[in-house]
């Protein structure tokens, strides 16, 4: 065998190895990072139920996360329900079904698209927020010198604010329904002429306790998995200023995501007993 064929057989052989390496560090990586969340999804339960009661910081965290979230949630919810219905209408008018989009539209948000949609915002503007918070108080140091002071900070900062963010996601869905069917209500008038009375009777004719209870239920999961994600990220950030951008941006990936997994298992588990 030549010098050459050697040269080009080690250097494959080299390129397997690096790559048969990197795999295995990211695997090793990917199985520790779950291992420190479940770490961390563990202590938070072990604080939530443990004096003292940071009251005056959870309904401040509400106030932030509900309150000042209604209008980004309420315009996208408006937009939903308008721009499903306009789009709903040409294909619905083929069929002779023109009367059956308020129902329609109406199962459709309240099953699937509401919770999901305002999930996803939810997570892009109170992910980041508290990922990035957080991050900003660990690179500063301000965690440390609460710990140093006797102040609980995984209680004040991260209880608080996955509790707030748990409640205050399914009341931001309930408020992003009834917007959106608003917004079909004007989507349906239009090109049409529905009473506001007519409407909403085809809007709760068609909308059974199966549809709402299993879509308010998965929102306080969605809310969980979103404070939870931010508080893990920010709280355990990089020291540097990079370290605050990190924590942001994995805060909203890895949120989104999560709120996509626990809705696909919410859909199985629903379909099961339906």
């Amino acid at each position: 065998m030549s010098n050459e064929s050697v040269i080009i057989n080690s250097k494959i052989i080299e390129k397997k190895i690096s790559s048969l390496n990197s795999f295995q560090k990211g695997l090793t990586d990917f199985f520790e990072e779950v291992s420190a969340l479940t770490h961390f999804t563990i202590h938070f339960f072990k604080e939530v139920f443990l004096p003292p009661y940071e009251w005056q910081e959870f309904f401040k965290q509400s106030f932030l996360i509900g309150y000042k979230s209604m209008p980004l949630v309420g315009i996208t919810g408006f937009i939903m329900g308008l721009v499903l219905t306009i789009q709903a209408r040409p294909t619905m008018s083929t069929f002779g079904a023109e009367s059956w989009i308020p129902a329609m539209v109406a199962v459709s948000i309240v099953r699937e698209i509401g919770p999901v949609i305002t999930a996803l915002i939810f997570a892009g503007k109170v992910g980041s927020g508290i990922g990035a918070e957080l991050a900003s108080m660990k690179v500063t140091e301000q965690i440390d010198a609460m710990e140093v002071s006797g102040t609980n900070p995984f209680n004040y900062l991260v209880v608080t604010r996955i509790a707030a963010a748990t409640v205050m996601l399914p009341l931001l869905v309930i408020t992003s329904d009834a917007i959106g069917l608003c917004g079909s209500y004007l989507g349906v008038n239009i090109q049409g002429d529905v009473s506001f009375h007519l409407f909403f009777l085809q809007v709760f004719g068609k909308l059974d306790f199966s549809d709402v209870m299993p879509a308010v239920i998965k929102t306080f999961f969605f809310g969980f998995a979103v404070g939870l994600i931010g508080c893990y990220k920010g709280y355990n950030a990089n020291k540097g200023t990079e370290g605050v951008g990190k924590a942001a941006n994995a805060a909203v990936v890895l949120a989104s995501l999560l709120v996509f997994i626990i809705d696909m298992i919410a859909v199985q588990l629903t379909s099961l007993f339906n």
